[in-house]
């Protein structure tokens, strides 16, 4: 029997504690609580109708879940360093250049006095049924400025900072935990047109080393204000998507490393859980933040062919020093799986890392719009039978063996 809430049972997990059953948390932050609000995506990327942490809110309450809201989209505060500065020159807006049943596409420009309007060269596509995408224009034969648009109006206003935080945490309550973002400097994919890449790196070294520092810099301050607030998130969500995947291991030590132990040594000095996040290859930057950070939780530590984790391994040697949270496949298991698939892979990583506690299970990154509700029902169904601590290893073990491969 149930004797946490879904909060307290995935703070104590994610503190490396033992809770009283394995909290259930798949990543479903994005696509499915959008298909479940019957609306077009667009009506919750573009104009926040409802907002993305609203919808999830309700996805959690569908499937009865232990929530993990790992970062509210609208959070952000001022920076109190910068400087006021308001250009009546210079004019800056995204309007939507394209609607059709099927999508809308949004276009930057910027515009100074006296001067035509400089088109982004990046587009953004807003499609009905899936999430938002950003790419060159010219990809989408959209390279030419446009010669008609409209302004994006009807978008629903939003609390800021920590107003906003204060109402998620007020409507979330003690269903699952909130984290605000605070991430180390990072290379990204060459094709994303800001920020960067691993080419930059090679060819201008020390401009690329100067901004890691001072990224970073700005980063530990801003997380020290974060925790100063008025309110507090539940957790620190930090590491990026795709850390390995445009960084080696290397270049990782060499821009990231050094913010990333300052974050969760501020997480530690703080008392609040710090998180990473990084989808990809993550077997090694695990390895990392056990022996030289004071991180507390990893995630989603993904299977081969998207990751290289192996739960079980991993659980053995690092998960003295932190709580781990995984790792389903998301398309062979989660989209494309039988329920029964769904009961045999989740005994399975109970098995491989609940053991005394400092496991969540959930899945390897975000889940497919399409991943059938009762996928996602066994998996806590599931923890519900099997996940109670102690945990019936002998149990585990018989109902692996009665489900076959």
């Amino acid at each position: 029997m149930s004797t946490l809430t879904s909060r307290e049972r995935m703070l104590k997990a994610m503190r490396n504690e033992m809770p009283d059953r394995v909290p259930v948390a798949p990543d479903i932050s994005n696509m499915i609580p959008c298909r479940l609000t019957g609306k077009p995506f667009w009506d919750i990327y573009l104009y926040r109708n409802p907002p993305l942490w609203r919808a999830y809110i309700d996805a959690v309450e569908h499937f009865g879940l232990d929530g993990w809201i790992y970062s509210l989209e609208e959070f952000s505060l001022d920076d109190p360093n910068a400087k006021e500065t308001q250009d009546d020159e210079v004019k800056q807006e995204t309007v939507i250049v394209k609607q059709t049943d099927e999508r809308i596409v949004t276009r930057g420009y910027t515009q100074r006095k006296g001067r035509g309007r400089e088109w982004s060269r990046h587009v953004t596509v807003y499609p009905r049924a899936d999430p938002p995408t950003t790419l060159l224009a010219s990809k989408v034969g959209m390279e030419q400025p446009p010669d008609k648009w409209r302004p994006i109006e009807g978008v629903k206003p939003q609390k800021k900072g920590f107003d906003l935080l204060k109402e998620a945490l007020d409507l979330f309550d003690n269903r699952g935990v909130i984290g605000i973002w605070a991430g180390p400097p990072q290379l990204v994919s060459p094709e994303q047109g800001s920020g960067y890449s691993i080419y930059d790196y090679c060819d201008r070294y020390d401009e690329v080393k100067q901004w890691s520092a001072s990224s970073g810099e700005w980063a530990v301050n801003y997380l020290k204000r974060v925790l100063a607030g008025p309110v507090r998130s539940d957790f620190i969500l930090t590491g990026g998507s795709g850390m390995l995947v445009f960084m080696t291991p290397d270049i990782l030590r060499d821009l990231a490393l050094p913010t990333l132990k300052k974050i969760t040594q501020v997480c530690r000095q703080e008392g609040i859980p710090s998180q990473v996040h990084c989808c990809g290859p993550e077997r090694e930057l695990v390895k990392i933040c056990a022996e030289e950070t004071e991180l507390l939780s990893i995630n989603p530590l993904e299977v081969p062919p998207m990751g290289d984790c192996d739960l079980a391994d991993i659980k053995k040697n690092y998960g003295h020093k932190l709580g781990l949270m995984g790792n389903l496949h998301t398309t062979d298991v989660m989209l494309r799986g039988s329920v029964k698939d769904i009961r045999r892979e989740s005994l399975e990583a109970i098995r491989a890392a609940g053991e005394n506690g400092g496991f969540v299970l959930s899945t390897g990154d975000q889940c497919g719009r399409d991943t059938p509700d009762e996928n996602i029902r066994e998996m806590v169904n599931v923890a519900n039978e099997f996940g109670v601590y102690p945990l019936d290893v002998a149990a585990i073990d018989r109902e692996i063996k009665r489900l076959g491969s």
